[in-house]
This record gives structure tokens, sequence and C-alpha cells, in this order.
């Protein structure tokens, strides 16, 4: 198809480079520099989509990030890419993208049949009927899915690549516009890192397109003149294609940049990059939205906002239609209008909701031969497909038609509802916006972090003081980050000609934004466009009830799509105003929450992804256990053995071998997983003693102690073992998946909590190799492997410590037993920890000596009643382990006051216990619900679950209500994931050894 809507001459692409691209399996051509909207648009394409709910046909609205309408599929396989903004896409050759939420088709979708029934389907249709039958929604659920207006996500992993960078700035800069611009260049001739990131791929914001004159040169050449001065300054760094989605404590901002979304990416290069700035100061110069209007019909393709088709017609030399009429309630849309004409778009009227337009403005529509109809409407537009015609009336103050109204042919309504400044970054950094009635919108508060907002950003629409705001702000905030401007060179922005710039902005718009509709007319009037709210929705869920706008939005979806209400949240919360009968600012504003804007989760994963997710660590002993043929399993970052099957044997098969290795001789696992840390110092006793539940002061010099730690809430966090080295000096275990947490919380503790205790603290994980000896046997080989020290009862008895040499290198022995049995853990430096267990499995052959992996530690445990990650799941404290009596009674702890409250000390809370199949045999589903003879009350859970070589039996771990005190009853445990259903009896959850007579040997 040729380009018959675009002109000859003009905009900003490049006619050298023609670009073909595929849309809806037809092949169309563009131009380097167009978007995928701005070049549909040159091929006449008008309906390029389905709306969310009613699948009526919808056309391009906006220009950029604030598009509701134009979301398309990009890509096919592997890069096929949901509801992105067609406005936002540049266009590449070979580009593949098509319409989403239709069929068959877009131009005939069947499911725009839900139109016919849309009084059926108001607002919380969904909440209010989809809740019946009980069960019902999974079988609701995929067909409402599919009539909803969503894309199709990729199932084949992503092929591209994406990276996070860090970097460090004096002055960030938030937008390229003329503020923003001015405010990049007034910090950095003060000698300041100022970093400048701009959505777009070329820097100015609307004076690419609008064809203002900046101090006495055409607004294009004066952005390059800036360009080029900031390109002079060496430490201002610009990002294009980049866009400031979340601003978060401290100053810290995430920034997504868009690399090569417009080519193929380079070898090596990501497809996108998300940016971790670190600012000391942020200017905003993020530039305001055009709102919409609402009318009858006001949602068909050919309805657009009036900047939009200016844009479209100056940028990319497209006319977006052949005869216009212009709506506003402000003056901005005249210029609209003189552009449309200058670029071949009959313009038939400029319809103004106020009574009286400046003169000025209504010069520049008779310059364009257009009609100016003041104090009126377009109450309702014509057309199925597209727009075909206009219905204008007069109105009275409250918008609502009085008088006659008539008729005009056009296929393009160009509306303006004023402007309202994008406050989203400035309320993300816990701003509270205010309205300003002067502007019709909600402008930046004080701001609470190190920010500025200027030029649009902050309801200043004139240019000059756009960009002597933007200059002072940028060297107000240089200064602030310690560098100072020299006035000679530049001297900052005059606080009278800011003023004075701001006086001069036209007429204040008329704050209406929705226009009453003619007696018997029954045409929609679209609130939000991406979600079809309209205003009957509004006015329904206050009815009903839903007075806060925060519940508004919930119960109509009013601004909860990829544009976020950047378009349409006004005219949203005018009508809540209206329907409380309370003023606009007295209803105030959604919370804004990054993203800004849509950011895929590639780009947010960065390179963490697949093998890089998860670094896979390996212990010193990694290749013997490979050498052993041992099957590795991830555990956490570590990769650990599972077990280690001999010929026929399966891994259950090796693992309960293994078991009964230890249980009958003795077994050696490599435990260097576990978190390792040190402690020392005069109050290192007190630092521990606040961390742990139980007494940690009255440990003497060479023991050890089991010790749980909570978290603030009550619930426990980790536990381990504390041993004392000497007065002064403590060595801690913690479990292998909570070991990284630990580390940060003991520093966070260490130098935010108490900085004031006098210690130091040290991750020592890496330092120290670590195998554990279990078994009846494990002392006569702990006794032939160290060559000085004592290991003998006297020397080292359960829970103690000793120093000794094991082949000239000094380790440190912990007696310590997580299987039941006589147990040891010998700590040696990590270079020497293949040789231990070397060492250890040579030296222990006559006793029987076999190592062991998770698996058998696991069934070990089980047995032994010991509580691990499935037990510790973030919802158990102490006491439901049975650990209550380790907790002391006085004293300050982490959580000490979380576990106090009196839903944590219920006796009916789930408690630890063992379970048993009721008829000694069949195996009992891992997660399984407990259940009791009462329908659909669930009475616990299973954690763990075995088979045990020791009682040739399967048995479980569980938490049960008031589980200690049903100790003998008989429940059932059941899985509906597995079907299956099994009688269980409950008990102790120590299955082996419950008087601990095998710890001693």
């Amino acid at each position: 198809m040729t380009q018959r809507w675009r002109n000859h001459e003009g905009g900003l692409i490049d006619r050298s480079r023609p670009i073909h691209f595929t849309f809806n399996g037809r092949r169309y051509g563009g131009f380097a520099g167009d978007t995928l909207a701005s070049a549909l648009l040159a091929n006449g394409v008008r309906i390029v989509g389905r709306s969310f709910k009613y699948h009526r046909p919808r056309g391009v609205f906006a220009l950029g990030v604030e598009e509701p309408n134009a979301l398309v599929q990009l890509g096919i396989g592997a890069r096929s890419e949901p509801n992105t903004k067609a406005t936002q896409i540049e266009l590449a050759d070979g580009m593949v993208a098509a319409s989403q939420n239709c069929w068959p088709g877009v131009g005939f979708d069947l499911g725009a049949m839900t139109g016919l029934f849309s009084r059926l389907l108001p607002a919380g249709f969904y909440y209010k009927t989809f809740k019946w039958p009980s069960g019902g929604w999974l079988a609701y659920e995929r067909f409402i899915r599919r009539m909803a207006g969503m894309g199709v996500c990729a199932t084949a992993p992503d092929p591209d690549r994406y990276e996070h960078s860090h970097v460090h700035c004096d002055v960030l800069v938030v937008g390229g516009g003329p503020a923003g611009l001015a405010a990049a260049q007034g910090a950095g001739r003060t000698g300041a890192r100022v970093l400048l990131v701009d959505e777009g791929s070329r820097l100015g914001g609307t004076l690419l397109h609008d064809g203002t004159s900046v101090e006495g040169m055409p607004g294009r050449d004066w952005i390059e003149r800036i360009e080029a001065d900031l390109s002079r300054l060496p430490e201002v760094t610009i990002l294009r294609r980049a866009t400031a989605f979340g601003y978060y404590d401290h100053n810290q901002l995430g920034v997504v940049e868009r690399v090569a979304d417009h080519r193929a990416p380079r070898p090596g290069e990501p497809r996108q990059r998300i940016w971790h700035v670190q600012a000391r100061e942020v200017v905003l110069a993020t530039g305001a939205h055009e709102r919409a209007l609402v009318f009858g019909n006001n949602d068909l393709p050919g309805v657009m906002l009036a900047s939009a088709a200016r844009g479209y017609v100056n940028a990319f030399a497209v006319r977006p239609g052949r005869e216009a009429v212009v709506l506003t309630n402000n003056d901005s849309a005249y210029a609209v209008a003189r552009d449309l004409a200058a670029g071949g778009v009959s313009v038939r009227a400029v319809v103004d909701l106020r009574g009286a337009p400046s003169g000025s403005a209504t010069r520049q529509a008779t310059a364009a031969g257009a009609e100016v109809v003041p104090g009126s409407a377009v109450v309702h537009a014509h057309g199925g497909r597209a727009v075909t015609g206009v219905t204008i009336s007069a109105i009275d103050d409250s918008g609502r038609p009085c008088g006659s109204s008539r008729n005009l042919a056009c296929d393009l309504i160009c509306v303006s509802g004023g402007w309202s400044p994008a406050v989203h970054l400035h309320a993300q950094a816990r701003g509270k916006p205010r309205f300003d009635r002067g502007i019709g919108g909600f402008v930046p508060g004080l701001p609470v972090q190190a920010e500025r907002s200027v030029g649009a950003a902050r309801g200043s629409y004139a240019l000059e003081a756009c960009i002597a705001e933007g200059t002072s702000a940028g060297i107000e905030a240089a200064g602030r980050a310690g560098f100072r401007a020299d006035a000679r060179h530049h001297p900052p922005g005059n606080p009278a000609t800011i003023a004075a710039a701001t006086a001069a902005v036209a007429p204040p718009a008329l704050p209406l934004f929705s226009i009453g509709a003619l007696s018997g007319s029954r045409y929609k009037r679209f609130v939000d466009l991406q979600n079809d709210v309209t205003e009957a929705d509004i006015h329904l869920a206050v009815r009903e009830g839903y007075r806060s706008v925060e519940h508004v939005k919930r119960y109509t979806t009013l601004g909860m799509g990829t544009d976020q209400g950047k378009t349409s949240n006004i005219a949203g919360f005018a009508q809540i105003a209206a329907a409380n009968g309370v003023d606009i600012e007295a209803v105030g504003t959604t919370t804004f929450r990054p993203p800004y804007v849509p950011v895929t989760l590639g780009a947010l994963a960065g390179s963490e992804s697949g093998a890089h997710f998860l670094a896979n660590r390996r212990t010193a002993m990694h290749d013997e256990h490979v050498a052993a043929g041992a099957v590795m399993l991830q555990s956490g970052p570590w990769l650990r053995p599972q077990c280690y099957p001999r010929a026929g044997e399966s891994l259950d098969d090796a693992a309960r071998r293994e078991a009964r290795s230890v249980r009958s001789g003795v077994g050696l696992v490599d435990v260097s997983t576990l978190g390792k840390f040190e402690v020392a110092g005069p109050d290192a006793a007190t630092f521990l003693e606040r961390l742990y539940v139980n007494r940690l002061h009255t440990l003497n010099v060479g023991r050890c102690r089991y010790g749980v730690m909570l978290r603030d809430d009550g619930i426990v966090f980790d536990d381990g073992t504390v041993t004392r080295l000497s007065d002064h000096h403590y060595f801690l275990t913690t479990t292998t998946a909570q070991a990284l947490l630990l580390a940060r919380r003991l520093d966070h503790c260490h130098k935010v909590l108490w900085p004031q205790l006098d210690l130091n603290l040290v991750n020592v994980t890496e330092q120290w190799a670590a195998v554990a000896l279990a078994g009846p046997r494990a002392g006569e080989v702990i006794a032939r492997i160290v060559d000085s020290g004592e290991v003998d009862d006297a020397g080292l008895p359960h829970m103690g410590h000793a120093r000794v040499r094991i082949g000239g290198v000094a380790a440190r022995i912990l007696r310590i037993s997580f299987s039941g049995e006589r147990a040891y853990e010998i700590y040696v430096p990590a270079q020497y920890g293949a040789a231990l267990w070397c060492r250890l499995l040579d030296i222990g052959q006559d006793c029987g000596i076999a190592a062991y992996g998770i698996d058998a530690l696991n069934t070990l445990r089980i047995e032994k009643g010991h509580v691990a990650g499935a037990e510790l799941d973030g919802r158990v404290t102490a006491d439901d382990l049975g650990l209550g009596r380790m907790v002391k009674p006085d004293g300050e702890f982490i959580g000490r006051r979380g576990a106090l409250r009196p839903g944590l000390r219920d006796s009916s809370r789930w408690q630890l216990v063992g379970l048993a199949p009721a008829d000694g045999k069949t195996s009992i589903p891992p997660g399984a619900k407990i259940v009791d003879s009462t329908p659909g009350r669930y009475q616990g859970e299973v954690t763990s679950t075995t088979w045990s070589p020791v009682l040739q039996m399967p048995i479980a771990l569980a938490l049960v209500s008031a589980g200690r005190s049903r100790h003998g009853q008989a429940l059932d445990a059941t899985s509906p994931l597995a079907g299956r259903r099994v009688a269980v009896i409950v008990r102790s959850p120590v299955f082996v050894d419950p008087e601990g007579t095998r710890l001693h040997g």
C-alpha cells in the first residue's frame, strides 16, 4: 500500500531510507524515523486494535507513552512481545506486528457482540457474577482471559540479552525537553557530574514538532546548539531512549534504556539495560500529558489528542485525517489548528468550551480557515468503524447541551482537555501532589527527597518560563551537590524573568472535562479508553458505596492499564468528585507506584536468568564428590551431593543405604555450605544475647550451644550453633538456606542497630571447609586422624569444642549431631578440604565409612525429629517447634515483643509432631493437608517425609493444630494434587533414640 496520507515534504523522517514492515499479515512501507503508529497512519490504517471489554474498534490516540489504544503484539516466536505501544515502537525493516484482542481479525471481531449486552456488563460485573457456583472460576477463567484485551506471551526462552548497570551522579535530569536541556546545561557548566535521560531517540521534546522559535532561532536549531554545548562538557552523559520508571528511597532511580529495540543488537550488546542511578540531586523535567475530553462515542478511530495530531503532521509529515474538528477547553489547541491546516488537513471548526477564547488564539484559527465556535462542545461523534462526523451544541457552565445542535462532517476530532503535569516520579519519591485550579490539574507539592520539578512538570507551560526554570534548577541542584556556577559564564535564571514568563501564559483552561449528552442519546461516554471505563461505571461504583478514589479505581479498573490513566485520570477524578458532591481536590489522586511505564521482565531480571540466575557455588570437595559418582543437586546457591548411587542402585536405594551406614557404622557428609561467622570483642556476648532467644553469655569457653533467632514479628528466622572459642570470641554456624540473609542481618545489627557495641564481625563461610562425621564408630575415626589435641569423651564431650591439628594443619572440631548419632563437625581451611575428605575415607575404611548426601541427611534428621528448611517456613514460632523452653524469660532480643502477641501464644497453633501411617506401610504424600472428620477443616500440613531404614516404614514430620496434645490421635493426610488420602497416627517427632543415648556413643 502506498503512503497516501504522507506529505511529500517535511518531518523528521529520512526519506532516503525506506522501510518495509508487516502488520496483521499485510506488507506496508515507511521511513527511518517513523514510529509504527506514524507509519500505520501514513498508510491509512485507522483501526489498530480492539478495546479491552467491549471489543470496540480503536485507533491511534496519542503520540507517546500515554497511548491507551494502539497496543500491538510485536514480533514473532520467542521475541513476540504483547501490549507494546505503537506510538513508542521505532520502525525497523522487517518488523512484524499484529493487533491483539480480536478474533478472527481486527476488522471483524466476534467479540464486539459483547457491546450488544453492555447493559448487562457494568462495572464490577466479574466480581458479582463469577463467584458462583463454588469452584466455577476455573471454568470461567480461560474464556474471560481470551475475551479480555491482553496479548499473548512468548513461551520459548527469550533469546535476547539484558544488562544492569550502576551509576552515581551529582545531578540527574529526567527529561530532555527545553526545561531538561536547560537544567543539564546549567548543572553541567558548574563541573558537576550530570546524567540526562530522555525517552525519545531525539532530544527536544515538543520543540521537535511545534514549530516554536527560541532565542530568535527555530526550535530545532536551538536544540542542536544545546546538544553541542553539552557534548563539550566532559562530566555530562546523555542517555537517549531511556525512561526513568521508578523513584526510590535515598534518591535512587531506575532507568530502562532501550539499547537495541529499534534494530538488531550488535554482538555482545544487550537489547535493554536497567540503570540503577544513585543521584545526589534530581531535576524532574518530565513534561505534561494532554488530557482527553468525555463525550459520546469518544473512542472511535479518528478521535485523537490535539497535540498528537500536531506531532504526526509536523514530525512525521503524516495527515491523520482529511477534515478535522478541534475540541478544546484551552488555547493550546488553536496552534494545532494552524499546523494541521499547514500540513494539508482541512480544519472545519475549533469548538471551544469557553465562552471567550483569547483574541490571539482566534486569529490562529481564522488564519487556518477554521470556524471558531465558542461556548460549545462536540456532544457526540458519528461513525461505526471510524469518525464520520460530529454533533455540536452550545453548552451551559456545567457542560450540559443547551439550545440547538448541528452536525459537521469530518474524519478527525482533535481533543484537548488541558495539560496534566507528569507528577509520577515526584509522587513516587513520596511527594504529595496538590490540585492547582489555574491549570485544572495536580502539580508537585513539597519534595521529600532531594528533587525539584521544572517546566511543564510543575505546571509552567510558557516556553520562556520552562527554560528559565530549568537553568535555575540545574544550577541550584549542582550547588547543593557542592558545585558553584561562574556567574560570568552562566548567570542563573532570574526569578523576575520566570515570573514574567509565567504570567504571559494564555488564559487558563476551563476545568470542564465531560460534556453532557443530548436528550435521548445512548452513546457510550468513555473516561478510560484502555479499560473501557465509562462515566456510568464510575457513578455506579459510587452508588454502590465505593467513594474512595482507590476503591473506585479497583472496582472499575480506572487508570489500571499500561497507560496508568495518563490521559484519563483527571476526568475520572472529576466524575468521582461529581458523584460524591465534592471538589476534585477532595478526591485526591490514586497512589503513584513504579513503574511509570511497563518494563519487560527480561530487563528487570538482567543477566541473572537461566544458568546465571543463581551462581553455582562449589565446595572444596566438589571434584571428589563427582569422582565418586555423586548425583549433584542444587541446594540454594550450592551444588551438593544428593547421594552416591552404586551400579544398579536407584536414588532412593542409595539414600537408604547411606542412612543405614551412619546408623550402623560411620558416615561422612560435606557441610561446607553452612554459614559461618566469627564475632569477637568485649561486647560480643551482649551482641549475641540480643540476636538469639536463648542465653549465651553463660556459655563456657570450649562449649557449643544450639541457638534460635527470631524475626521482629516473633517468627523463627534461623537456627544454628554458637561456640565460645575464648572469653570474647565466638564462632557461629547457620543453615545453608539463610546464610546470605543472615550475613546481611548481622551486618545491619552491627552497623545500624547497635553501632556502639565494641566488637568485630567477620563472615568466614568461604574460609572454612567442613565435614560431619557421624555414627557409632565416628570416635574411632576421629582418634586416628588427629595429630594433636584431646578428642576423647573427657577432652571433647557432646556439645564441646577442641582445637586440634590434622596433618599438621590447625583445625576445629565441634562435637555436634544433626543425625542423633555420635557426631563431629571438622573445620579446616578451605584449601585443605579435599585432602581432609580423602584422608577420612581412607583412614575409616575398616570402620565401614561411607559418604552420604543430603537425601540420607534428610532421612536421619527426620528420624531424630530435627527441624530444617521445610519446618522453618516463615510461619512458626520457637514454641511451635517445641523449643519454647529455650526462650529466656527476661532480657531483650530481636522478636521478643512480637513473640508475646496473644496470637503467637495460642495453644491451638500448629505444632511440630511426627506422623506414622496407620497401616505401617503406606507412604505419606509430601505437602499433604492434615484433616479430621470435619469436612473442609484443615488441621495442619505435612512438612517433611521419608522412608525410615531403622523403623522400616514411612514416616513424616508435620505441623498440626495443638499437635503436642494429640499424640496417638488418628487423622488423615490428604493430597488433592496427588489424589491420595492416607490415615495417619500423630506421635512424637522423635522416632529414633528419644532418650539420646546414641549421642554419647
